[in-house]
């Protein structure tokens, strides 16, 4: 087990360093990542600087791309891009050995911290670990240790880690997603807007802003 990440305090020092209206953070939004998409990582922390009121709402990237990453698109591509991307945004960049492999029990975990009010701890803290320190997400150790900088109680959280009833609802939340149009994680929704792809998250943030100053002008 490493050290404990601090979130709050972390969470905190950046709110403070991006000054974002706190008009704009209680913007109503969902975020839809899958733990194993390197992208759902690199704009997670982001999301949960710039709002407040977020669903965190895990989606498989296997049932949006309707196979899994290494049959549909060239591993090797979307490496090179997520690191140019991490060297953009100045974030670390590890991969975790498994990768592109998918993490279910990390998804099932997430979930359950999402419905205990604790997805943005949980995801963030799940993210640090695979893509900061290239840790294996369904080692239940490494879960245990996203668990707990997250605050979220152990046995409630291996429960859920082996609840293979869990799977349906990402998969669902996945299919979705394709349905409505999108080709990649992360999803962000905001009202009945959805952008996707890591990319796109200034431009939901711009949007975010023209919806809470319309809602103040009423």
């Amino acid at each position: 087990m490493g050290e404990v990440i601090r979130l709050a305090d972390r969470r905190e020092a950046r709110r403070s360093q991006t000054r974002v209206p706190s008009s704009v953070r209680r913007v109503r939004a969902e975020f839809l990542f899958d733990l194993c998409c390197p992208f759902s990582y690199l704009a997670a922390e982001r999301v949960d600087r710039m709002l407040d009121d977020v669903t965190w709402t895990p989606a498989s990237d296997t049932s949006l791309r309707c196979g899994s990453l290494a049959a549909q698109a060239d591993v090797e591509a979307v490496r090179q891009a997520a690191e140019q991307r991490a060297a953009e945004l100045r974030l670390p960049l590890v991969w975790p050995e498994r990768w592109p492999a998918e993490v279910p029990a990390a998804m099932r975990a997430a979930a359950f911290a999402a419905e205990s009010g604790r997805g943005a701890a949980f995801v963030l803290a799940a993210g640090r670990l695979a893509f900061c320190g290239g840790f294996d997400l369904d080692d239940p150790e490494i879960l245990a240790e996203a668990a707990a900088a997250a605050g979220i109680g152990m046995a409630g959280c291996l429960r859920a880690m082996g609840d293979v009833r869990r799977d349906g609802a990402v998969e669902v939340a996945g299919r979705r997603l394709l349905a409505a149009g999108a080709d990649r994680l992360p999803g962000l929704r905001l009202g009945r807007a959805l952008y996707w792809g890591e990319d796109r998250v200034a431009q939901a943030l711009t949007a975010a802003r023209l919806q809470a100053a319309a809602a103040a002008a009423r």
